[in-house]
């Protein structure tokens, strides 16, 4: 039976949940946000140390009563929504559930407010086995020493929009140069924000950039107390109320100023109990194919509007896009290369001390598996580096 959990009943995740509410820092740096994330990491991990001298490890169990999934968004909805991605597809159909049901292993799901960083506290500190979160808060963690493996990418390739008050007079991302811009830092829209504001001349210095959460700068931006804000479909949903106008999306853009998502496991778990991971990864990848079919599209899009974005926000922001370029779990070289300029950006700026090798990161053995037993090893678009169809 589905046990449908908040953060609130995961001890851990009750601090991590509080601390991780957002609040706008005007001025604040990229720096100071992400070198917050890592000191909560590396924190963090002094903990589950400290743990494990205390309780057994995983390799002395037969099996786990409960396989622990840490989703990166705030709970829409009780029981919760989940939306975007093959895992959110498994979560809706209880196909998890369904496959452990016979072994007497629970699946809980916990939600997250502070998205990415939030889950990497209760990761660090072994009260989550597996998480869906997106590439800057994983690389973060990796790099001060968590230790995960990433299995297969869920929900990539997530569109980035900005927007700006209904009568701005701001025409193009160039002329954000002073203002007021909203971003939630730490997360994994920071990265193609920076990519975006890169091509156009521009970095984070050049703002007066504030740290919100996706609901303050939807708030901030209808009361005109920011200029612009970076952020996902939810500013579809404020254009659509009248409260902003859209300035720039990546939908029609290459995807490498687009989000990206994954699924990923604790080492600690993975090595007690590879055949659970396996049967995760199955699923998981099933889930993928179901939505991939455009068979399934507005069933799909139905499902995921009750997630907090509107249906009508999803239906635009998947215009034109196959659900398979969505769905795909591929870690083609395209996602390693966006990894791995995530991971060399951090050291550039000096907000890790090395870099992650994210060739060795990626545990591919499972996802292979899976592909090939479900014949799926041709069925997903392979891009380059580029972002080019291979």
């Amino acid at each position: 039976m589905l046990r449908m959990l908040s953060p609130t009943p995961l001890q851990g995740a009750t601090l991590a949940d509080r601390r991780s509410r957002i609040r706008g820092v005007p001025g604040a740096a990229w720096r100071d946000a992400v070198a917050a994330v890592v000191a909560t990491a590396l924190a963090a991990l002094l903990g589950l140390l400290l743990a494990s001298l205390a309780a057994p490890a995983y390799a002395q169990a037969a099996k786990p009563t409960a396989i622990r999934i840490g989703f990166s968004a705030a709970p829409v909805g009780q029981p919760p929504v989940s939306s975007g991605n093959a895992v959110a597809i498994a979560h809706w159909k209880g196909w998890l559930e369904e496959e452990f049901k016979a072994d007497g292993i629970a699946v809980e799901w916990y939600f997250f407010r502070g998205a990415g960083p939030a889950v990497n506290e209760s990761l660090a500190t072994g009260q989550l086995d597996f998480a869906a979160q997106g590439d800057l808060p994983a690389v973060v963690a990796r790099a001060g020493g968590l230790k995960t493996r990433l299995l297969l990418a869920s929900g990539a390739r997530n569109n980035l929009y900005v927007a700006v008050p209904p009568d701005s007079a701001l025409a193009s991302i160039a002329e954000l140069r002073g203002k007021r811009v909203a971003l939630f830092k730490g997360t994994s829209g920071q990265l193609p924000t920076n990519r975006l504001l890169a091509r156009h001349g521009l970095a984070e210095k050049d703002l007066k950039a504030i740290n919100l959460d996706y609901a303050a700068m939807q708030a901030a931006l209808a009361t005109r107390d920011i200029d612009a804000a970076f952020g996902g479909m939810e500013l579809l949903k404020l254009r659509d109320a009248g409260a902003a106008k859209i300035l720039y999306s990546s939908r029609d853009d290459s995807p490498v100023f687009t989000r990206q998502n994954h699924v990923l496991v604790t080492e600690a778990f993975e090595q007690a109990h590879p055949e659970i991971v396996q049967r995760v990864v199955n699923v998981i990848v099933r889930a993928a194919r179901w939505g991939s079919d455009e068979s399934h599209r507005e069933e799909v899009l139905q499902q995921w509007g009750k997630g907090g974005t509107p249906y009508a926000a999803w239906r635009e922001d998947l215009l034109g896009q196959p659900l398979k370029v969505r769905l795909s779990p591929l870690f083609d070289p395209l996602l390693v290369g966006l990894y791995q300029d995530a991971s060399k950006q951090l050291v550039q700026f000096r907000l890790t001390r090395r870099e992650v090798d994210v060739g060795r990161w990626i545990e591919r053995k499972y996802l292979d598996r899976a592909l090939r037993e479900q014949g799926l090893q041709h069925y997903w678009p392979t891009l380059d580096a580029q972002g080019r169809q291979i």
